[in-house]
């Protein structure tokens, strides 16, 4: 449960009480507000920094005046809060009351039929995000706010503009802590959630948490497990029992996060960080398990992707100084250099049917997703926006592709670094305007490798949190 729902109240005036359930099933949080005013909260206490996200619908004739999040220092009537709400008709509005009794100063955000709501705590700034699902945030922030260390913080409703008791039904609820200045995900307490996402709703299923590092899930090709990389060593989680079984490496005990699955099913290809110096070698092993086979002798060199036919291998290698895009038969041999523009290209994942590799490249100044034809040529670009935009991954079915989002001002061109505010974001193979189909806290490790489930319907990624 993302709040313990038994923490809940009604603010205010009214004249009946609303509610709050949870619908575990849609992983969902369903609050009737009160009738003839007030508002319903349910609440949890949380201490410091925090991002709040949800997706807002409303059910029945009543749309609710305001839904959102509130943050208040206490539970006491006309408390020190910040609201972040949304109205029936998708405006949203940024509001502080400082000071116990004290007035509200009201910030609106220029946006139209918005269903997704953020609310972030950065010291004493507060930042109010909101979207219509598919499209990017557009935010509004108030400073020197001051409610104190550890708050109430959650979902309300407040009844329509009749005062008639109304529903909204909140999905993808994801309460996040961020990371501090400092922080190191191999060190400190860094907590990993495995979702999977369906592509056409854009609705999310949290299918297993931890407080540690686990990253970058594969959807296997029966369709019936992921495949994720955690403490240097492959896990499998089975999607109907949702048992985690660990995958026999041998003695190549020190894998990242690119680890790739054949077309055919059978064969895994992993890069492992070879002693001893270290660098990223690739490999490939039985889906089952087994002693991995060398591809790579030379390193460092990151796998990214299998070509339909089984034949090779696809990955970026630095080499002369700089990261370019390489192919090696799938059972060693010679490399190939396909990309020779300067700066970081990364990524490459072959089209189902062979013809293209897509991968992502710096040279124009941002990270962009560009592809080429499959012996190197023809490279063009496929975004060209104020982002920074990583990792295609292309669905099985040949008709789109997913791919990772820096926010603007979240990192370096050339850094994909994790604990980032990040969307994925999927948009037509031969171009077109990619739409928002997640917002979340995450980067490095969330969807590096291949994540498509085979019926082209679902996509599996890691999101984070510090724990708490």
């Amino acid at each position: 449960m993302l709040f313990d729902l038994p923490y809940q109240i009604d603010l205010g005036a009214y004249q009946v009480p609303g509610s709050a359930v949870e619908d575990f099933r849609q992983q969902a949080i369903i609050l009737t507000s009160p009738a003839g005013g007030g508002s319903h909260f349910v609440w949890r206490r949380l201490t410091g920094d925090f991002i709040l996200t949800a997706r807002a619908t409303w059910n029945g004739s009543h749309a609710p005046a305001q839904v959102g999040w509130l943050a208040r220092a206490t539970l006491e009537a006309h408390s020190a809060q910040v609201s972040a709400s949304l109205s029936g008709t998708g405006s949203a509005l940024l509001d502080v009351r400082r000071a116990a009794e004290g007035h509200s100063e009201a910030t609106p955000l220029a946006v139209n039929g918005a269903d997704v709501i953020q609310l972030e705590r950065c010291g004493t700034t507060y930042r109010l995000s909101a979207a219509r699902f598919g499209e990017p945030f557009a935010t509004v922030e108030v400073a020197d706010v001051d409610l104190g260390a550890e708050l109430y913080v959650g979902l309300f409703a407040s009844p329509a503009q009749d005062n008639a008791a109304s529903e909204v039904v909140f999905r993808d609820v994801r309460v996040v802590v961020p990371v501090a200045a400092g922080f190191n995900r191999e060190r400190d307490p860094f907590g990993s959630r495995l979702e999977v996402l369906d592509v056409r709703s854009g609705y999310r299923s949290v299918l297993y948490s931890a407080n540690h590092v686990f990253e970058a899930p594969n959807w296997t090709r029966d369709g019936q497990a992921l495949i994720f990389n955690q403490a240097g060593q492959l896990y499998r989680f089975d999607l109907a029992t949702k048992a985690i079984e660990r995958i026999d490496t041998g003695d190549v005990l020190r894998n990242n996060n690119d680890h790739v699955i054949s077309f055919d099913g059978t064969t895994l290809a992993i890069s492992h960080h070879l002693p001893p110096d270290y660098h990223s070698r690739i490999y490939t092993v039985p889906l089952t398990g087994g002693q991995p086979r060398l591809v790579t002798p030379l390193g460092p060199s990151y796998l990214h992707g299998w070509s339909p036919d089984g034949q090779h291998l696809v990955y970026t290698a630095l080499r002369d100084g700089d990261y370019d895009i390489y192919r090696i038969p799938a059972i060693g041999g010679a490399e190939v250099r396909l990309t020779t523009a300067p700066g970081l290209d990364d990524g490459p994942e072959y089209t189902p049917d062979g013809q293209y590799i897509y991968f992502n490249s710096v040279r124009s100044g941002r990270m962009q997703i560009w592809r080429m034809k499959a012996d190197g040529s023809a490279q063009e670009p496929m975004t060209d926006d104020e982002y920074n935009n990583w990792f295609p991954h292309i669905a099985p079915d040949g008709q789109s592709f997913v791919f990772l989002t820096y926010l603007v001002g979240e990192v370096e061109p050339s850094d994909h670094p994790a604990a980032k505010r990040v969307y994925l974001r999927q948009m037509p193979l031969n171009g077109g305007t990619p739409r928002v189909i997640a917002y979340l806290y995450g980067g490095q490790g969330s969807i590096n490798v291949p994540s498509w489930s085979p019926d082209s319907q679902q996509i599996a990624f890691v999101s984070n949190t510090v724990p708490f």
